[in-house]
């Protein structure tokens, strides 16, 4: 199978005109022996792209291509590659790289490394080249951070789980959603709606907690036992000390009473954030941990172990993500950014079609 010497893709030009992607064309890093090129064949949109190419999260190397749930076809593999093989359906998700010598990547902590590598806009180790995201033609990735997508998953319905769903995984897995447990869920969107799907899937009691009860039939109908609008009075009280853990997707901390949502923890229940809102954050006081011992914290994509099993346990259980396909192209990701800036996607978008504008 050929394979091109540039990549080709939709790239924002500026922070002050981020949504005018223009389609151009750059050179891939060089190849190496570990190296994996990929044909893509759709990317999910995550509001972190947003973040990037809108300046939002500070200085950005333009022109540059987000997108980091990419899934398509393997067409070329370095000789030493073994994890991957030429024809395979394959995933990306939001890290490229690690060193996977240091004590947190031989832990199953490679996404804590501190040489990791971003999808896009971050520079690759020994080069200078910056890498590029997946509304592009074909991505080249270290074979450690590619992921087979199992038989039966829909790519669509497979990307976004490689950056939202994955980044909901792996909190559940870890501090134990499962049977026996009764897991909150905060916000019910991109991130949300995989907590409420995975972890009904893991066999937790799930609560949904969002400001009102719009989303209450879509949260039920994911698989959430209950329903909390913090907006009515005295909504916290029935549920006081009697939650494992909640994690908190929210995209937004305006008007957030972190107190509150804590006092629903049992003793030593734990509160994990994995949304990254904007603004000053939440306030922390002493006093909201004394009465049930609680902790807080966040936690970063999870681990290739995390990833595999969180895919297979989706195909396995044939749970379907609530996901919308959008031609990609330069209307296109502007239709996909729009529908993510006035929250109407629902509850991820996913750009498809790539043969329309790259060929096949």
């Amino acid at each position: 199978m050929s394979y091109p010497e540039q990549f080709t893709g939709f790239q924002a030009p500026s922070a002050e005109a981020w949504s005018d992607f223009r389609k151009q064309s750059w050179a891939p890093r060089p190849f190496g022996d570990a190296d994996v090129d990929i044909q893509v064949e759709c990317c999910g949109v995550c509001a972190s792209d947003l973040h990037k190419i809108a300046g939002e999260w500070g200085a950005c190397p333009y022109p540059l291509a987000v997108g980091h749930e990419v899934v398509g076809r393997v067409i070329r593999v370095g000789q030493g590659v073994t994890l991957a093989q030429v024809g395979q359906r394959v995933g990306v998700g939001a890290q490229v790289y690690s060193c996977l010598k240091c004590r947190q990547c031989r832990n199953g902590n490679e996404t804590y490394c501190r040489e990791q590598v971003d999808a896009y806009g971050a520079v690759y180790p020994g080069t200078d080249h910056v890498t590029q995201g997946g509304y592009s033609s074909h991505v080249r990735i270290h074979e450690y951070w590619v992921y087979p997508i199992p038989d039966g998953l829909d790519s669509a319905q497979a990307a976004p789980l490689l950056c939202a769903g994955i980044t909901v995984f792996s909190p559940l897995k870890r501090f134990g959603a499962g049977l026996g447990k009764k897991v909150g869920i905060v916000g019910v969107g991109g991130l949300g709606h995989y907590g409420i799907i995975l972890a009904k899937a893991l066999g937790a009691e799930v609560w949904a907690i969002s400001r009102t009860r719009a989303k209450e039939a879509d949260a039920r109908a994911m698989g959430a036992d209950g329903f909390l609008a913090t907006s009515e009075a005295g909504w916290s009280e029935p549920h006081a000390m009697t939650f494992d853990l909640i994690v908190n997707t929210a995209s937004s901390s305006d008007g957030f009473d972190l107190g509150q949502y804590l006092s629903l923890l049992d003793v030593h229940g734990r509160w994990n954030s994995v949304g990254l809102p904007g603004g000053e954050g939440f306030a922390v006081r002493n006093q909201d941990f004394i009465t049930n011992g609680c902790s807080i914290g966040t936690s970063h994509l999870g681990s290739r172990a995390e990833m595999l099993e969180m895919l297979a346990l989706v195909a396995g259980k044939k749970l379907p993500s609530w996901v919308e396909t959008i031609p990609l192209s330069k209307e296109g990701l502007q239709e996909a950014f729009d529908k993510l800036q006035t929250n109407r996607a629902r509850y991820r978008s996913c750009m498809v079609d790539y043969e329309k504008q790259f060929g096949a």
